[in-house]
């Protein structure tokens, strides 16, 4: 199994504990609510939405990461395509992160 599939199972288990939200608003709020431990924007995804994720995420202290297509962040919490998700767990988010960085994820 390659790490690009293993960050993905890792985001499906992060989703199946309750300890992920997807959307845009469900990822501003958890980063606002200071739950949030790290947010994956999709490659894929718009350039005011990764800087916006970026801006937010330099200002409250949370790790942020490039990753992957919104098809596939979607198809990795069972939902359809999704730009951002958040992690609110901080083992789960340190392993996700220590994957995406080896399967060359970009870290901002």
């Amino acid at each position: 199994m390659d790490s690009k599939q293993k960050v993905l199972n890792l985001i499906g288990l992060a989703t199946k504990a309750g300890k992920t939200k997807s959307g845009e608003f469900s990822t501003e709020q958890s980063v606002k609510k200071g739950r949030a431990c790290l947010v994956i924007t999709a490659e894929d995804a718009s350039e005011n939405t990764k800087k916006m994720f970026r801006d937010m995420c330099v200002y409250h202290h949370v790790k942020f990461l490039c990753f992957g297509s919104k098809a596939l962040l979607g198809r990795a919490c069972g939902k359809e395509m999704r730009a951002s998700l958040a992690v609110e767990d901080k083992g789960l988010a340190e392993a996700i992160g220590k994957q995406m960085t080896m399967n060359g994820g970009s870290e901002v």
